[in-house]
């Protein structure tokens, strides 16, 4: 797991750490040291903690101005065991949504495994972006099936062209509208 890194074609137009509305404003990272690990895998040095001790994350885009993130995440999603939902929902997502954040394209492609608990902060995080939206790109099928069996596809848009989206070839900006327009044909078929 220790060579799997967040996406970084993007870099020279957005990073977090240089972001002071980002929750991962001031962040110092190492090239050569590998502290961060998920059970006993060692992970890659760029990717972000937020408080939990199987699920990581990087913010790849921010746009205030559009009020949309682009966050892609890594490890196993594991509400049942150590609440990661509420890690993830105190420790980011609130810091963008007080910013103005209300669509959030989660990049699941390194989320091996999801265990549900219950929908409390699924549904306050939808309940907070009013008119948003939280859009799920290429999560592994078993993960889309247990999203499915937890029921919270309520508050998470996946599947679809959703799962099969060639995100690195876009521009963030690009993303965002695409998803967009996927997400705007669901809800106005």
């Amino acid at each position: 797991m220790h060579t799997i890194e967040p996406f970084y074609n993007w870099r020279h137009l957005y990073i977090a750490d240089e972001d002071e509305l980002s929750p991962f404003y001031g962040a110092v990272y190492s090239e050569f040291e590998f502290s961060n690990a998920i059970y006993n895998y060692f992970i890659h040095p760029q990717w972000d903690g937020f408080g939990s001790a199987t699920l990581y994350a990087k913010i790849l885009f921010a746009d205030y101005q559009r009020n949309f993130a682009v966050i892609e995440l890594l490890g196993e999603w594991n509400d049942c065991l150590y609440n990661d939902i509420k890690f993830f929902k105190e420790n980011v997502v609130d810091i963008l949504v007080e910013n103005g954040v209300q669509y959030f394209i989660l990049i699941g492609e390194n989320v091996l495994n999801f265990h549900f608990s219950d929908d409390s902060y699924y549904q306050e995080w939808f309940d907070e972006i009013e008119d948003g939206w939280i859009a799920c790109l290429n999560f592994r099928t078993h993960v889309i099936k247990e999203f499915e069996q937890a029921n919270i596809d309520y508050y998470l848009a996946f599947g679809d062209r959703l799962n099969a989206m060639l995100w690195r070839k876009l521009g963030p900006i690009q993303l965002f509208e695409i998803v967009s327009s996927l997400i705007n044909k669901r809800l106005n078929p």
